[in-house]
């Protein structure tokens, strides 16, 4: 049920619904006849305040900063031993099952093909074993890319989770019993700090190894103009900002805690 309201929400409050949702909001009140010239100038603040606000978040520029403010975790540095007994890859985004160009085989998008590739990387750079975490599309779509794309054989599967508390939870009802406590955690750069804090929650030593982190910031005259790309980028950054505010909360309320 929780899993389920926070879909929702997550839908119909950030950007771009909940903004235009707003402006709707807006466009009626300034359209009530009977509403009076407070009601519709409220009306006006609010269209307003949605149309300015999604401007800003489609701008490169914002994006990025917000981007970089959910990003909280350093680099994985791959030159130094990195003391662990196993790579952990999280899912997160939806895969093809049925790829055409892949034969019909499984096949990951773009998000899951970035959080994969690394993983693999950090698998054969170290030469620790690999588990799986998502759901059963996900981790079948992971551990086929790996295999095949990677030449990374997946050891372990957990393929029950729905969100990042659960991949804590799951995965370290399969780990934590083969005496597995110390972990490298793959995932986006954004989602990583949130991640982390679950999987520690769960009892595990956590090194953190983020992906798609940001170079230098470099403004320029595009970097002003929206486009889809930069909205969805703050979008996620925004439910990574307000997602580990939710962390914190549900675990405080003791609705979501772990106990290891």
């Amino acid at each position: 049920m929780l899993i389920a309201l926070k879909s929702v929400l997550h839908h119909l409050l950030l950007p771009p619904a909940g903004l235009l949702l707003l402006a709707a909001a807006g466009a009626w009140l300034i359209g009530r006849r009977a509403g009076g010239v407070r009601l519709r100038r409220t009306g006006w603040v609010l269209l307003g305040s949605a149309l300015v606000s999604l401007w800003l978040l489609a701008t490169p520029l914002v994006a990025e900063m917000l981007g970089r403010a959910a990003q909280r975790c350093p680099p994985l540095d791959l030159t130094r031993p990195v003391h662990a007994q196993a790579v952990i890859i999280l899912g997160g985004a939806a895969p093809r099952l049925d790829a055409p160009d892949y034969g019909g085989e499984p096949a990951v998008t773009l998000q899951l093909l970035e959080r994969v590739n690394y993983g693999a990387l950090v698998a054969r750079r170290t030469g620790l074993p690999v588990a799986v975490s998502g759901d059963r599309d996900e981790t079948l779509a992971m551990r086929t890319s790996l295999t095949r794309d990677f030449g990374v054989e997946t050891r372990w599967v957990e393929d029950g989770s729905r969100d990042t508390f659960e991949n804590a939870q799951l995965s370290a009802r399969i780990l934590r019993p083969l005496g597995i406590t110390r972990i490298v955690l793959v995932t986006s750069a954004d989602h990583e700090w949130r991640a982390m804090h679950e999987f520690s929650g769960a009892g595990f030593t956590v090194v953190p190894a983020p992906v798609g982190l940001p170079g230098r910031l470099d403004i320029r005259p595009q970097s002003f103009v929206p486009s889809a790309f930069a909205l969805a980028i703050s979008t996620a950054a925004l439910y990574e900002l307000i997602g580990d505010i939710a962390r914190q909360m549900f675990a405080m309320l003791h609705i979501r805690r772990h106990t290891p």
